[in-house]
């Protein structure tokens, strides 16, 4: 046997997602299974979006459906793909009883009515940008259900607030895919191996500066802007921090999640209540910057702390990122 052979076989492969989720099992508040088969299942259909992600081109199921979602933004052909993938994967995995999905209006009833979790989900964030090879991605949220075990899913299992949640995460479709979750007790992230159809351990105590050099934005919406957002910028560009902006959510949250920086989706004069959802973007993200030591806000206040209204698809603004640029931002709004 060569050298080149030795060493290779010497080096381990890591710890898969399925293994560490089960050494990690006993941290979860309700540590009896569900949970753990809900992140299999979540990372299931990541693993089959990001097969259709990368087929998209051969497959012909990029570009618009020529129709529009409940938020009134044009359907491209893999949101309806990625959202089937996830609502059967979850619906077949038995322990979620009901799914909130960017693409559809009401809840989605899974009929597992003994299921005790339910799940908010962007099933493919970003997703316009697949015609052009850009980075894209999946956020989510889960829930223990409120309402009684045995029936329907209702609205109040999803309406419990940002501080209720028990795991939240993102997948991220780029040059590798990676699945970044935490349950609570910290992030960790997972890059998917191909070759072996498996998620490992790559990332396992994710950690955000509390500085950073970069800010995430639209500047084509200056003028349309509060003043607090304008002021910011400007302080930023004093300071010669690099902008870097690709458009889709997922993709500038995850770059600043490991660099430091801030990404900011302001309100406008045409959205004051901003356009990010927050039950499955909004929420998701915060919870999980919160975990690797950052901050998220919608200006003066807290995300996690905004309370969800009636409406499934509440939007908000957001601003997320290293603790000390975020509260910076944040500073501005309040004076």
């Amino acid at each position: 046997m060569s050298q080149t052979t030795e060493n290779t076989l010497a080096t381990p492969v890591g710890i898969t997602l399925e293994r560490y989720i089960m050494r990690k099992q006993s941290e979860f508040a309700f540590a009896t299974g569900e949970l753990s088969q809900l992140l299999r299942d979540i990372a299931l259909a990541g693993k089959i979006v990001n097969r259709d992600v990368n087929r998209a081109g051969l497959s012909r199921i990029t570009g618009a459906m020529g129709e529009k979602n409940v938020q009134g933004e044009h359907q491209q052909k893999l949101d309806v793909e990625a959202n089937i993938r996830f609502v059967r994967a979850l619906t077949n995995g038995g322990e979620a009883c009901a799914v909130l999905s960017e693409e559809d209006e009401e809840i989605i009833q899974t009929g597992n009515v003994n299921g005790k979790y339910v799940v908010a989900i962007d099933p493919l964030d970003g997703s316009s940008n697949i015609d052009v090879n850009v980075s894209i991605g999946t956020i989510f949220s889960i829930y223990r259900r409120v309402s009684r075990i045995g029936g329907p899913a209702r609205k109040e299992d999803f309406l419990q607030g940002g501080r209720a949640q028990i795991a939240a995460g993102y997948v991220l479709y780029g040059s590798s895919t990676m699945l970044v979750y935490t349950t609570g007790h910290g992030v960790a992230g997972f890059t998917y191996e191909n070759s072996l159809g498996e998620f490992f351990l790559s990332h396992p105590d994710i950690r955000i500066p509390r500085q950073g050099p970069v800010f995430s934005c639209n500047e084509g919406n200056w003028f349309d802007y509060p003043e607090f957002v304008r002021a910011f910028l400007t302080t930023c560009k004093e300071r010669r921090l690099t902008a870097r902006y690709v458009g889709s959510l997922v993709a500038d949250y995850h770059r600043n999640l490991f660099t430091g920086g801030i990404y900011l989706y302001p309100p406008t004069a045409a959205q004051p209540g901003g356009k990010l959802r927050l039950l499955y973007e909004c929420y998701p993200l915060a919870y999980l910057i919160e975990q690797a030591g950052g901050v998220a806000v919608t200006g003066a206040d807290l995300v996690l702390d905004v309370p969800p209204t009636a409406d499934l698809h509440q939007r908000a603004p957001l601003f997320v990122g290293s603790a000390d640029l975020v509260e910076e931002l944040r500073c501005k709004a309040t004076n």
